[in-house]
């Protein structure tokens, strides 16, 4: 019992601990600002088969490297990134609007490219819909 005592306070674990207790906290997503206009902006494009099929094109093309194929982070770039890329199937992300969504896509933040002049508006509605598929 002594020796798993000590073992526990060597500076070694002390210093994983603490490098896991960051790693955590750093995974976290920084708050993003959405201007207010966004906040209320409506999807023109009808949710559907259609755009699901659009969207999920768009989004194995453009997105699922970083975010992966169900939208849980856990892209094969994911591990390069600095920031956690989000888990588009939980709760706090299904809770913004379309409106949050198809402006976090257009115009990016840090690690995450804007699309805006590489996808049509229509084509980022299209992703929306298809992340709205990840729900858990």
């Amino acid at each position: 019992m002594r020796n798993y005592k000590s073992f526990l306070k060597s500076p070694a674990i002390m210093v994983i601990c603490f490098s896991l207790f960051y790693l955590n906290i750093s995974a976290q997503q920084k708050p993003w600002k959405v201007p207010a206009e966004f906040n209320t902006m409506k999807n023109p494009v009808a949710k559907g088969e259609v755009s699901n099929k659009s969207g999920m094109a768009l989004y194995t093309k453009n997105c699922a490297s970083c975010h992966g194929k169900a939208g849980l982070g856990d892209g094969v770039k994911s591990r390069m990134l600095k920031e956690f890329p989000g888990d588009f199937s939980g709760v706090a992300y299904q809770d913004q609007t379309d409106g949050e969504h198809f402006y976090k896509t257009k115009f990016g933040r840090g690690e995450m490219p804007k699309y805006e002049g590489k996808l049509a508006d229509e084509d980022i509605w299209n992703v929306v819909n298809y992340m709205r598929t990840f729900k858990k």
